[in-house]
């Protein structure tokens, strides 16, 4: 990600209902390598997808506190969904996790979506607990996920 993206990534993360709603300084502080803690930060281009559209299609963020890193969020740009892309992201993201010395990634996600969930479990998280009322507007509970990297 660099900060020539951050105006389309939070068009994306502004339209789908299920992704944090950051402001846009939160996402150039994602870029910042003095932050604390430490953020990568990845976006998925054309180039990778279609050499003929223009714009990014997808974004991740994960925290780096070695040896754990907290995914915070991945999203793919609704046209866009369920074309592999957010598995693209998130496996890009774990080589650059691991690289980073992190050995296991957490993450909550809210209990009603079903598709993060079964997203995550195909990626082989494993649930490892509930936070009971973690999420405002609505009150819901969080579902607790790590996978062990490599």
């Amino acid at each position: 990600m660099r900060a020539a993206d951050l105006e389309q990534v939070s068009s994306i993360a502004a339209i789908l209902p299920d992704a944090p709603h950051w402001p846009q300084s939160a996402y150039a502080n994602a870029l910042n390598p003095d932050s604390t803690p430490r953020r990568i930060a990845l976006v998925i281009v054309p180039a990778a997808v279609d050499p003929t559209h223009r714009g990014v299609f997808g974004f991740t963020v994960a925290s780096l506190l070695p040896p754990k890193a907290e995914l915070e969020t991945i999203a793919v740009a609704a046209s866009s969904q369920r074309c592999g892309l957010g598995r693209r992201l998130f496996h890009a993201l774990a080589g650059k996790l691991e690289a980073a010395d992190a050995h296991e990634i957490l993450l909550e996600v809210r209990a009603s979506n079903r598709a993060a969930l079964a997203f995550y479990r195909s990626l082989g998280f494993v649930e490892t607990a509930l936070r009971p009322r973690y999420y405002a507007d609505p009150v819901e509970d969080a579902v607790l996920m790590s996978l062990t990297l490599g």
